[in-house]
């Protein structure tokens, strides 16, 4: 999720109006606040930036905001005519499972829309009708998802340009994020080195990096146990070798000057909080284990140190993607944004287990006729004829934490009408 900003910009037509920035979990850009107002933080980035310093003085500014502005009652029923969906009542209403023609539909028990996202739209819509005449700006996409992206654009919420003068901010970053760096500038504080979980370009991840002091950032286990066999000298799988090897590895994904021979005496771990629950539990436990191995069983607490970051909401749309996959189905629908992380992870889920599973953004990959281009769970983009097989057909559907339920109703839509297409030329 992101940020939003207002700030005044001069043009050769108008005069230069009040801007608001909405901004979310990337690290801080380089910004001059306001000219004269010393309640409003100024700051530039480089190699003495400390993030924690940066959000604290913004977080205690004048031109701050992160609860709203009093219009959550309609701007909530705004969002509720956009993105709601009838199809998705009435699945609701049926246990999650029903069928319209020959196609049956299984809707998994958590989907859609988290409770962090739903905030972090519902106070943009709040920033434009608090400010209805005035710029808003985005640091980065409030959510991965392109409807709601669009219609922000729509809203004329627009991407930032690097000016000064004078700026109201407002922070949709979800809480669940916010616990993540509270966690690493603990590890910070006691001189711990952050082990994090998560891809190294995710926005939530470079951001979480910026609040920590020295850390390396591992992608899934594999990653996690080639740091673990680096700590123990190789002694764990053999799969590390040298401290060349090691920063090689891992150049795009350390603190600056890092030493994985000084600086991972002490470790702890967080996580990106869109990566898979159980994954990160793994490396948790793996990582203690290590420490336990190294050091002695009566010594890991001095080695090692860890905090509950997984976000709940990741954690019941993982845990209803596995319920839903045990399910009799010929297919699986994931609809999500593609730059989604948490939506790959859920793609990932029936793709492990064998199920087709197609992971699209909007209805726009469906069609014309009997077509679809989707991504797998790694990325690669994939375009297929017939995918939808012949008679009645059972699909299971599931949606990204950033995805509105209107987005999965016109996908079902157009898979109805391919299947109606599909019986008229039958008869």
């Amino acid at each position: 999720m992101a940020s939003l900003q207002f700030t005044p910009l001069s043009t050769c037509t108008q005069p230069s109006l009040p801007d608001v920035k909405l901004f979310r979990c990337r690290k801080p850009l380089s910004v001059r606040c306001a000219t004269g107002n010393s309640s409003s933080p100024s700051v530039t980035t480089g190699d003495d930036f400390d993030a924690k310093v940066f959000r604290h003085n913004l977080t205690r500014s004048d031109n701050y905001n992160r609860k709203g502005f009093g219009h959550k009652k309609e701007t909530l029923e705004l969002m509720n005519q956009e993105y709601t969906s009838d199809i998705i009542k009435t699945l609701k209403e049926n246990n999650n499972k029903y069928t319209w023609g020959n196609v049956t539909v299984k809707l998994a028990e958590a989907y859609g829309f988290c409770w962090g996202v739903e905030r972090a739209v519902q106070i943009a819509y709040e920033a434009r009708k608090q400010f209805p005449d005035d710029n808003i700006w985005i640091t980065n996409e409030i959510i991965h998802n392109p409807t709601v992206n669009k219609r922000l654009e729509e809203m004329e919420v627009k991407d930032i340009p690097v000016e000064n003068g004078e700026k109201q901010f407002v922070d949709t970053t979800c809480p669940w994020v916010s616990k993540v760096w509270n966690s690493v500038e603990k590890h910070k504080k006691g001189d711990y080195t952050s082990i994090i979980h998560g891809k190294y370009s995710h926005e939530e991840t470079v951001a979480t990096a910026s609040f920590a002091g020295k850390y390396v950032i591992v992608k899934n286990m594999d990653e996690a146990t080639y740091v673990c066999d680096y700590i123990l000298g190789g002694k764990l799988n053999g799969s590390s070798s040298t401290k060349e090897a090691f920063l090689e590895k891992f150049k795009y994904a350390v603190s600056k000057g890092f030493d994985p021979d000084t600086d991972l005496v002490k470790a702890g771990v967080a996580n990106q909080t869109t990566m898979l629950k159980g994954e990160t539990e793994e490396i948790g436990k793996l990582v203690e284990r290590t420490m336990m191995s190294k050091y002695g069983v009566e010594n890991a607490t001095e080695h090692f140190i860890s905090f509950n970051t997984i976000c709940d909401a990741t954690q019941e749309r993982q845990d209803a993607m596995y319920k839903l996959v045990d399910e009799k189905m010929d297919l699986m629908l994931v609809v999500g944004g593609w730059n989604s992380s948490n939506t790959s992870h859920l793609q990932e889920i029936p793709e492990d287990r064998g199920i087709p599973s197609y992971w699209i953004d909007s209805v726009e990959r469906v069609g014309p006729g009997n077509f679809i281009a989707y991504k797998t769970m790694h990325g690669e983009l994939v375009e297929k004829e017939n995918w939808l097989p012949k008679g009645p057909v059972t699909i299971g559907i599931t949606s990204g934490a950033s995805t509105p339920d209107k987005a999965v109703e016109d996908v079902l839509l157009r898979v109805f009408e391919i299947k109606r297409e599909e019986s008229l030329q039958v008869a």
